[in-house]
């Protein structure tokens, strides 16, 4: 079996109930893209954080429903569940949580200096950047965060990740050559 970060959407959510991991790597994938998506819509982070984790606990709890339609099925889904959750907010005027709850998943309190990094940070960037991140592999997704978005040194990237120096440059190098790919191929 492939690894985790090598499988398509589709494969992941196939297996998420059986593999938790699958679900991570799905989540790690969208949730970014999926916040700022949300925000854009919102408006208010705070509101954007909690139905970004309603989505995914949706997700997470009828990943066994999911029934795949070819490649970009698995995103499209995920994005109908938003979309759904976002009626409901508009309908009743406030997020409910209902499916989070089910899952005994307790929100996630955040601190006013974590919203305005967190703010900061989704202000700087794009949906479609974003999603450029959310498409590259695990490893490099993960070196380019640390070093773009949070603006660590190579040494600590190496440090955090047990990788040497020369591993993480090659990581993050490779991850923004394809950033710049995927984005000069949109639209």
């Amino acid at each position: 079996m492939p690894s985790v970060r090598d499988q398509t959407d589709e494969a992941l959510l196939a297996s998420a109930t059986t593999r938790g991991e699958a679900f991570g790597a799905f989540y790690d994938r969208h949730h970014l893209a999926m916040l700022a998506a949300l925000r854009h819509r919102v408006g208010d982070i705070e509101v954007a954080l909690d139905l970004t984790a309603e989505v995914f606990a949706v997700a997470l709890e009828r990943c066994d429903s999911f029934s795949p339609r070819g490649e970009g099925s698995a995103k499209a889904w995920l994005y109908t569940i938003a979309r759904n959750k976002l009626t409901d907010l508009y309908r009743s005027g406030a997020a409910a949580d209902r499916a989070r709850r089910a899952l005994l998943m307790r929100p996630l309190p955040v601190t006013d200096e974590e919203l305005e990094a967190l703010e900061l940070r989704l202000s700087a960037q794009t949906a479609g950047v974003l999603d450029a991140l959310a498409e590259l592999p695990v490893d490099e997704r993960h070196a380019v965060t640390a070093r773009i978005v949070d603006e660590a040194g190579y040494t600590e990237i190496a440090r955090d990740f047990a990788v040497s120096e020369s591993v993480v440059r090659q990581r993050v190098s490779r991850g923004l050559r394809r950033m710049r790919a995927t984005l000069e191929e949109s639209p």
